[in-house]
C-alpha cells in the first residue's frame, strides 16, 4: 500500500495524523510482546516433561495458537489505519517489553508461571493500548483489543489454577 493510500485510510477513519502515529507506536511493541509470548510459549510447549507432559504440552499448543492468531490482526490495523508495524526478528527484539527464556532446565512449574506472568503482563499492555485508542475514539482497535484482553486473562487463570497445584521443585 502506497503512503498516499495509507493517509487515505486514516483519513476515512477519521483519526488525526497525531492519533494514527500514537497509535501505530503502541501496537508495535504489542505485536513484539506478542510474538516474543507466543515463541516462548511454544519453547516450554517444545520442552515440556514430566508427570502432566501431554495435557500442558496440549495446553501450551492451544494458548500459543490464539497468542499468535492476533498477531496479524494487530499488525493489520496499524497498516490500516497508516501506520507501519514490525519488519523484522531484529525489530521485534527492540521492541519487546516481555523477556525472553532460553533455560532449557526449568521444571513444569517454573514454565508455566512463566507464562502465566507474561499473560499478566500482556493484559497490562493492553490495557494501557485500549485507554490510548479510547482516547483517540478508535472504537475499532478498542473492540479488538477487548476480546484480547478477555484471551489474556483467561489464559493467566488457567495457568495460575495449574501453578497453584503443582508442588515447588
Amino acid at each position: 500500500m502506497s503512503q498516499n493510500a495509507g493517509a487515505r485510510v486514516s483519513e476515512m477513519s477519521g483519526l488525526s495524523d497525531h492519533a494514527v502515529a500514537e497509535i501505530s507506536n503502541a501496537l508495535r511493541p504489542l505485536l513484539a510482546d506478542v510474538f516474543a509470548l507466543y515463541i516462548k510459549t511454544k519453547n516450554f510447549h517444545w520442552h515440556m516433561t514430566g508427570r502432566h507432559f501431554r495435557d500442558y504440552h496440549l495446553l501450551l499448543d492451544e494458548h500459543a495458537e490464539q497468542i499468535f492468531s492476533i498477531s496479524d490482526d494487530i499488525a493489520e490495523r496499524a497498516r490500516k489505519l497508516g501506520g507501519s508495524t514490525l519488519k523484522s526478528i531484529g525489530d521485534i527484539s527492540r521492541h519487546q517489553r516481555l523477556k525472553d527464556n532460553d533455560n532449557g532446565s526449568l521444571h513444569p512449574r517454573e514454565m508455566l508461571a512463566d507464562v502465566r506472568d507474561d499473560n499478566i503482563h500482556l493484559t497490562r499492555f493492553l490495557r494501557e493500548t485500549h485507554e490510548l485508542c479510547e482516547k483517540h475514539g478508535d472504537v475499532a482497535t478498542t473492540s479488538l483489543i477487548e476480546v484480547w484482553i478477555d484471551q489474556a486473562e483467561r489464559r493467566a487463570w488457567f495457568l495460575g489454577e495449574i501453578v497453584d497445584d503443582i508442588e515447588q521443585p
